[in-house]
């Protein structure tokens, strides 16, 4: 696997937030036929439980709520349940990172600090949209190698026969432009439009996209494509589990996933 010398910003996971936790560990196992790779202990201080799917090198979180009043809870109150929380970067320097932003005026929501892992949180209202963690594991540097999110054993669970990789996420805004240019200046990385006025920031792995939404709608995280062998088996698994599948896409723990060829490799 690639392991970057020089400096990194790469796209590792995405958290989504679900009312009930087992429902959607439940349908996740169902329709991409994954294992749950790690659940963390430590998220209970925050009065959730978690579980962590790997998808190929990187993460589908999915958290709920434990306890009345935790910010996942006000988070669901005040989205009505659309879209995802958080999106979780893997970095080489979380700590310059952090000085980025707070000399942006971004507050920072939490510190992560364990011997083999930091990080921290960016506070979700000066991020806009989802809340952004940048994130670093002590001999991380390969996509392979550790991943302390995931536990000591992610590599375990993967089932690349049958799910590859998140290919993209994109949030869906009525200010593309303006979340693009902000979000590229926090990251210090590239920014590119296409001629639908979609907007892609440069990542070292991962893509993620800034879409334009209709005036009014609510800045999310919207659709997260994942790689996978057979993308009609995975819908026709949605729609078995009872999800909402429409135009080649399916809604699960707010967010609309979509299935899209991989490379269906053993």
């Amino acid at each position: 696997m690639h392991s970057p010398t020089a400096p990194y910003l790469r796209l590792r996971q995405v958290c989504l937030v679900a009312p009930q936790l087992a429902p959607a560990v439940d349908a996740v196992q169902a329709i991409f036929g994954l294992p749950v790779c790690y659940r963390d202990p430590n998220v209970a201080k925050f009065g959730l439980e978690n579980a962590l799917f790997a998808l190929g090198e990187s993460f589908l979180e999915i958290v709920a709520p434990t306890r009345p009043d935790t910010a996942a809870g006000r988070f669901l109150a005040r989205s009505g349940g659309q879209g995802g929380y958080m999106l979780i970067f893997d970095c080489d320097d979380p700590a310059a990172r952090r000085a980025r932003a707070e000399a942006r005026g971004v507050r920072v929501a939490f510190s992560i600090d364990y011997a083999d892992y930091h990080g921290v949180q960016l506070h979700p209202r000066d991020c806009r949209a989802v809340m952004l963690e940048f994130d670093h594991t002590l001999g991380g540097q390969a996509l392979d190698g550790p991943y302390h999110p995931a536990g000591p054993q992610w590599l375990a669970g993967r089932r690349p026969a049958r799910v590859q990789g998140l290919a993209a996420a994109e949030v869906h805004t009525p200010d593309a432009a303006g979340l693009a240019g902000h979000w590229a200046a926090l990251m210090d990385v590239a920014n590119t439009a296409d001629a639908e006025g979609r907007h892609t920031l440069a990542l070292d792995f991962g893509t993620l996209r800034i879409a334009p939404a209709p005036a009014g709608t609510p800045e999310h995280l919207a659709v997260l494509q994942v790689q996978v062998a057979d993308p009609a088996a995975v819908l026709a698994a949605a729609a078995h589990a009872g999800c909402t599948v429409q135009a080649g896409r399916f809604r699960l723990a707010g967010a609309q996933f979509e299935p899209v060829a991989g490379t269906g490799r053993a």
